[in-house]
């Protein structure tokens, strides 16, 4: 069985919350994404990461872009790099892209499908609903302490 995942990040991926920020944006997450039609609420995952932690789109990833050359990245090397720090995160997201040999971030790489790295996350699981609009993103980053952006993952 496959699962879809709506998760809000900070813009910033170093940046975290205190807990009771994070609990209040957690329930503004619950109210947001309502269950099921047959009363089921939804699962709401909150985490802090030690690390930075990649927060992909699971299968909905298209294409990766290099905002240098543009030329389009290979997602099997983007897929062994994560896997390859799976276990422990990212100390830094600093890379050398493949295509044109030019120093980036991870953060910055055009991604087909938002795709992004944190050490905070909430995660809503098969949510009743794709994305937030523009208003009620802004209203999570308001409740949070700070910006957020939305991946939606199928895994």
């Amino acid at each position: 069985m496959s699962d879809d995942v709506l998760s809000s990040i900070p813009t910033d991926p170093q940046w975290q919350p205190d807990r009771p920020a994070a609990e209040r944006t957690a329930a503004l997450a619950a109210d947001l994404a309502p269950g099921l039609s047959d009363g089921v609420d939804v699962e709401i995952d909150v985490t802090w990461h030690d690390a930075l932690t990649p927060v992909d789109c699971g299968e909905n990833l298209e294409r990766i872009g290099c905002p240098h050359c543009g030329a389009s990245i290979d997602l099997e090397w983007y897929a062994d790099l994560v896997e390859s720090h799976c276990e422990d995160g990212f100390a830094t997201l600093a890379v050398e892209v493949p295509c044109c040999g030019a120093a980036t971030s991870l953060d910055v790489l055009d991604y087909a499908w938002p795709c992004g790295f944190a050490r905070f996350e909430i995660a809503i699981w098969n949510p009743e609903r794709d994305w937030f609009d523009d208003e009620e993103l802004a209203t999570i980053g308001d409740t949070l302490g700070h910006p957020v952006k939305q991946i939606r993952a199928h895994i």
